[in-house]
């Protein structure tokens, strides 16, 4: 596509998107009496209007019905999260019963890998990326020490060479293929949350299983944002929150995957709750655990209703709007994001914004991470003032997520006609 860098081009753009009526459902943040330029998506998704009249509806059956509602209010609380499992499980490419949204994301990814990193003689080793966000590391570590290993023998992490800021994924897949019977799990985040990158995790799946290794992911960056098909690549598990680009609100309400024949094998290692418990059975309150032969076997305890209740509200948007085409308005506006930088840099000896996100779109979501060389946070700290909110990561990064259903074109325009400005200020 041939872009321009005028306002008229972006606004053009905003005329022709097929998803261009879906900002309306968004409230967007008000900074100096206008639209905010909200790009922070990958870090808090922006609330949908229709948000609060779905909790209403809840607090409604709560204070009418009292513990009734579990069996008698709207949407009854008992199987309240079976009502969000479809379309969830659209949205991250899985079957229905692969799929259940519960917990936090650090709660469950620990409770996946008690089920999944199991090391048993030499096969003990985890690949992750270097660079993880923190709490995946501390998780990683835990467990090792748990098992009575050395983190720093048995974590082995895949850097970026000298002088690059990207994984090479033949270094990923090297070192499985040169680990193969030590390694046990490879564990890496599907979206880098610092630099943007995507990883091939259908390559990383199939290389994983030809050394008799699990592959799990961290989708917190990648859940909402890429077309995931988390079934057909065959990956064994995965975790991601939902209050990043699906919009459920902070602290909402997580979810995990675990792949069809992993989730009927009932004889696999468990930390167990009661609602992960034969449903059928589960009010006799037996002793003997029964795991229902579904991801719901992996369930501690029964759903947060009012957290569940506005990440329904926002999977309803998605379902409507479909991943597909998410995915398409996704990486025109990254694409022409890009081109208005790469602009800004030609026409600006003095600064030059770098992507440290993969220029190809096979390789990146939503987020561009911008390396703002020659400025330091004073950029930033004056684009936040001129009604932009992003997100600054040391020593020089920042990281913007056009978000499809919310953000437009011209909303990329005014982000880099503000970034200009300010470097001239």
């Amino acid at each position: 596509m041939n872009y321009s860098s005028s306002l008229e081009f972006a606004q053009q753009m905003d005329q022709k998107d097929p998803l261009k009526e879906y900002r309306k459902q968004f409230y967007i943040p008000q900074i100096n009496g206008k639209d905010a330029l909200y790009f922070t998506g990958n870090s808090l998704g922006l609330q949908p209007k229709s948000v609060k009249n779905a909790i209403d509806v809840e607090l409604r059956d709560w204070a009418n019905l009292g513990v009734e509602g579990h069996f008698y209010g709207t949407n009854p609380w008992f199987s309240y999260h079976e009502i969000l499992t479809k379309n969830m499980a659209a949205v991250v490419g899985a079957k229905e019963n692969e799929v259940v949204l519960m917990g936090s994301l650090s709660t469950n990814l620990h409770l996946l890998l008690v089920s999944f990193y199991q090391p048993k003689g030499k096969r003990v080793k985890i690949i992750c990326e270097a660079k993880a966000f923190p709490s995946d590391q501390y998780i990683l570590e835990s467990h090792v020490s748990y098992h009575g290993l050395d983190p720093k023998e048995v974590i082995v992490e895949i850097a970026p060479r000298a002088g690059e800021e990207l994984i090479r994924e033949e270094d990923v897949l090297t070192k499985i293929e040169e680990l193969n019977e030590e390694l046990a799990v490879v564990m890496i985040g599907g979206v880098n949350y610092y630099t943007g990158q995507l990883f091939d995790m259908e390559k990383i799946t199939k290389a994983a299983h030809q050394v008799g290794a699990k592959a799990g992911f961290d989708l917190a960056h990648a859940a909402g944002n890429i077309n995931l098909k988390l079934h057909d690549w065959k990956v064994d598990f995965a975790a991601w929150c939902t209050y990043k680009y699906l919009n459920s609100g902070p602290g909402g309400v997580a979810g995990i995957y675990i792949r069809e024949d992993h989730a009927k094998d009932k004889s696999l290692q468990r930390f167990a709750g009661w609602w992960g418990h034969n449903k059928e059975e589960r009010f006799k309150m037996e002793k003997v655990f029964d795991p229902i032969p579904t991801a719901e076997g992996w369930q501690l305890s029964n759903a947060p209703v009012l957290l569940m209740a506005s990440l329904k509200a926002s999977l309803a948007i998605f379902a409507e709007a479909g991943m597909e085409r998410i995915g398409v308005k996704r990486d025109l506006l990254t694409a022409y994001l890009e081109y208005l930088l790469d602009d800004i840099s030609l026409r600006n000896e003095h600064v030059s914004f770098e992507l440290i996100t993969p220029k190809d779109k096979k390789y990146r979501g939503a987020q561009l991470s911008i390396a703002a060389r020659g400025q330091g946070k004073v950029l930033f700290d004056e684009i936040s003032k001129k009604g932009v909110v992003a997100d600054w990561r040391e020593p020089n990064v920042i990281r913007v997520a056009p978000t499809p259903l919310y953000n437009s074109f011209e909303d990329c325009f005014w982000l880099a006609k503000t970034l200009e400005e300010s470097l001239e200020n």
